[in-house]
């Protein structure tokens, strides 16, 4: 009986053809592209724009938001306002916001877009000076 050749001796014997060798070349090709944009963090050029854009608008946003908390508070009547704005609806502190013009950069007609929101949440985790009573003369 003969003996059947180890496993070491059948690699080592192995020779593909070349559809083997095409066919394995294109599967390993598919598995490192899904590899990569499921795991590897690859994104189209489409997604990395629209990343992009996302990226400003926040960083534009944030920048007027800090504009506009700077403005509320240097405000000569800046307790009084602040007064009002808590007393003002959660849904409509925003709209207090925009129609006060805080959030309006200098230069620039429109208000930033979601910088009423943030400055709203930032006013609101932020301790302004009471409001002083008028003193009569």
């Amino acid at each position: 009986m003969a003996e059947r050749p180890g496993i070491g001796a059948r690699w080592e014997a192995y020779r593909p053809s070349k559809a083997v060798w095409f066919w394995s070349c294109i599967a390993c090709v598919i598995a490192t592209i899904v590899i990569g944009f499921t795991w590897g963090g690859w994104v189209t050029g489409g997604t990395a724009a629209q990343m992009a854009s996302a990226a400003a608008d926040n960083a534009n946003a944030k920048l007027a938001a800090a504009f506009c908390v700077n403005q509320f508070e240097k405000s000569p009547d800046a307790a009084a306002k602040f007064a009002s704005l808590k007393k003002t609806d959660s849904w409509e502190r925003d709209d207090f916001i925009t129609k006060g013009g805080w959030v309006t950069l200098p230069g620039v007609k429109e208000p930033i877009s979601g910088a009423a929101d943030l400055c709203v949440q930032q006013l609101m985790s932020t301790k302004l000076p009471p409001v002083k009573a008028a003193v009569a003369g």
